[in-house]
């Protein structure tokens, strides 16, 4: 009996198996618990970095984009600053023979000016090619010819009030040309070549002399084609004129001309005034004056022109070097 009592407890060994089983299964159930909790914690990480990753990128690009056209805009607008360089070099060597400049020094400094603008305009373009490699080498390459063009535009003005008859282009250097009579008959057969009185006759025939009176003249016609308005001559066309009595003023001579009290019309004009197309009154000082003033004003503009187009350019150049340096920062952060 004791030996049949003792054999249940060896069989109770299978019992020991299930109970090893059971954490088994329990440990198959723990495994496949946690299984699905990363897979469903991390797809919606994953998403959530591609989705802020493709909000970001846009941005960036966005401002590349924009750097990118407002330096396009600004080359373009240099590019279109600079055109009217091209148009003075015509204007400045057609105005040579106009004005009968070549007779005196001054067509050399006007070639010289031309050719000046000429390569300005040439190095301004090829500054625009260089600003996408080279920002700062073409930024310099254009300032410096700028401040130059600035000076020469500043020293034109500057020589319109100087007195001194040594500085090209200035009132007294050109009163001392004129004055000089070699020099003179020179520009006088000039000035008669050009037809500019009998270009004044020929519209002034169907004219009357209130309607002249009105009309605005040039220094070179009124000086050189009308005799001085303190003749008091009575009007018949434009180059023919009925001389009054001495010293009385007639209105009907056009008052309003370019020359009006700049003038200083000597009383011997009235006796040189003839009504011979061929004569006229090239030898009053009447049209040495409206020739000087002629020059003046021409060389003035001139001055004026350098002045404002080299700031504008300098300006222009300027906000492109500031669009492009922004550009290449912007166009590095996006790498």
């Amino acid at each position: 009996m004791a030996e049949t009592a003792n054999n249940p407890a060896p069989a109770r060994a299978p019992e020991a198996v299930t109970t090893v089983t059971i954490p088994e299964e329990k440990g198959a159930k723990l495994e496949a618990l946690p299984a699905p909790a990363p897979e469903a914690k991390n797809i919606p990480e994953e998403k959530a970095i591609i989705m802020t990753t493709e909000k970001a990128a846009p941005a960036l690009s966005i401002n590349a984009l924009r750097a990118k056209s407002l330096s396009g805009i600004l080359a373009m607008i240099s590019f279109i600053v600079s055109l009217p360089i091209l148009a003075s070099v015509i204007w400045l060597l057609y105005m040579r023979d106009y004005d009968c400049e070549n007779l005196l020094r001054l067509p050399r400094l006007q070639t010289g000016i031309g050719i000046a603008l000429l390569f300005m305009f040439i190095i301004s373009t090829a500054a625009l090619f260089l600003r996408p490699k080279f920002p700062m080498p073409g930024f310099l390459l254009a300032v410096v010819p700028l401040l130059v063009m600035l000076t020469v535009g500043l020293a034109l003005l500057g020589a319109y009030d100087m007195e001194s008859r040594k500085i090209l282009a200035s009132p007294r250097w050109f009163k001392l040309k004129v004055d000089n009579p070699n020099n003179w008959n020179n520009i006088k057969s000039c000035i008669y070549d050009t037809k500019i009185c009998d270009d004044l006759f020929l519209k002034s025939l169907t004219v009357k002399s209130y309607d002249f009176t009105m009309k605005k003249l040039s220094p070179i016609e009124s000086g050189c084609c009308t005799p001085p308005a303190v003749c008091g001559m009575k009007f018949v066309n434009a180059t023919s004129w009925i001389k009054g009595d001495n010293g009385a003023v007639n209105n009907t001579v056009p008052l309003d001309s370019d020359c009006d009290g700049e003038n200083k019309v000597l009383d011997s004009d009235c006796d040189t005034w003839t009504n011979d197309r061929n004569v006229l009154c090239y030898d009053c000082q009447a049209c040495k004056d409206g020739f000087v003033r002629t020059l003046e004003s021409k060389w003035r503009k001139l001055g004026l022109f350098l002045v404002l187009m080299s700031l504008f350019l300098f300006v222009s150049h300027l906000f492109l070097f500031l669009a492009t340096m922004w550009e290449l920062v912007v166009v590095k952060e996006n790498i």
